[in-house]
């Protein structure tokens, strides 16, 4: 009976249409980061940064930046529980971004996008609905297709292939967005504010990885042009490490774990847009067309205003 009582706590009624617009606005911000993320990743690997360089950089600055909050909050043992804590640690710290990175090395960017961030909303509304009885309404449901259909068309158009190295990249694509989702639904659980979330996986990371990292690599990292570094450090350590998990959390918070993480799949589409001022690269005919799709299917999944049917009187 207590078991069915705290499921039930989970379970949020339908968000007003204020929390709707603030959460949209939100979510839209966090993802428009993580756009900038996917670019920032691709000029570094550019010049003399590798990916786990870039990781380094990211959980060093953020690290260092929300210790004093951790320090101040704790580890919220008492209402994650270690599973959530490890949820939380392992799926937005080094494990995920390392895994993100990894498939890079097998498969292109875009198959990233799709595959990692794009497809986010499935693995988060399947885990949401066994872990905190989120429902899985027919909007949903297809909101949710349309997504996967607009993934899949940018794989495809991108050159996907089938039983080749690319698959690898696949899987680690998948398994990061699977991480992520462990993430989201873990702090929804336990209703933790998003910087206190980014906090507990950022410090993690610094006090794992980091050492880790100079260990192994040395300290190679400082040879590269300070303004490849400050790049990286702004754009990983403050925007997306610490600014865009607070408007993450702040979305999932009013909109619910699937809901407010539907607008993930946005990231696709503005990474293209961002792509062709800063990377003079232009999507095809049938990317504009997934684009579509996927920016239709967010606004049903995260819970849009749809028309009312018209109903005659018999």
């Amino acid at each position: 009976m207590q078991r069915q009582t705290g499921a039930a706590e989970h379970r949020l009624s339908k968000p007003t249409t204020s929390d709707y617009i603030r959460g949209s606005l939100y979510g839209l911000a966090a993802v428009s980061m993580w756009a900038g993320w996917v670019v920032a990743v691709r000029l570094g690997l550019r010049t003399s940064l590798k990916a786990w360089d870039i990781t380094a950089i990211r959980f060093a600055v953020a690290g260092v930046i929300l210790l004093p909050y951790l320090l101040k909050k704790g580890l919220a043992v008492d209402r994650l529980g270690w599973s959530g804590l490890a949820a939380i640690v392992v799926g937005g710290g080094a494990p995920m971004v390392l895994l993100a990175y990894g498939g890079l090395a097998f498969a292109p960017a875009a198959h990233a996008a799709s595959l990692y961030t794009a497809l986010i909303p499935l693995y988060v509304a399947i885990l949401a609905a066994v872990v905190l009885g989120e429902p899985f309404t027919v909007a949903k449901r297809i909101g949710l297709v349309l997504i996967a259909a607009g993934a899949l068309g940018i794989v495809w158009g991108a050159g996907g292939t089938i039983a080749t190295r690319q698959n690898i990249g696949h899987v680690l694509f998948i398994c990061a967005g699977l991480l992520w989702a462990g993430y989201t639904v873990a702090l929804r659980k336990a209703r933790l504010d998003g910087l206190h979330a980014a906090a507990l996986a950022a410090v993690a990371s610094l006090v794992t990885y980091v050492p880790l990292y100079f260990i192994v690599f040395g300290t190679g990292l400082f040879d590269a042009p300070w303004r490849d570094l400050v790049l990286q450090a702004a754009v990983h350590g403050v925007l997306v490490a610490v600014i865009s998990l607070v408007l993450y959390g702040r979305a999932i918070s009013l909109l619910g774990a699937s809901s407010g993480s539907a607008f993930a799949a946005l990231a696709p589409a503005i990474t293209a847009l961002l792509a062709i001022p800063l990377l003079g690269e232009w999507p095809a005919g049938s990317d504009w067309i997934a684009m579509l799709l996927i920016s239709v299917g967010v606004y049903i999944a995260s819970g849009g205003v749809l028309p009312a049917r018209r109903v005659t009187p018999a």
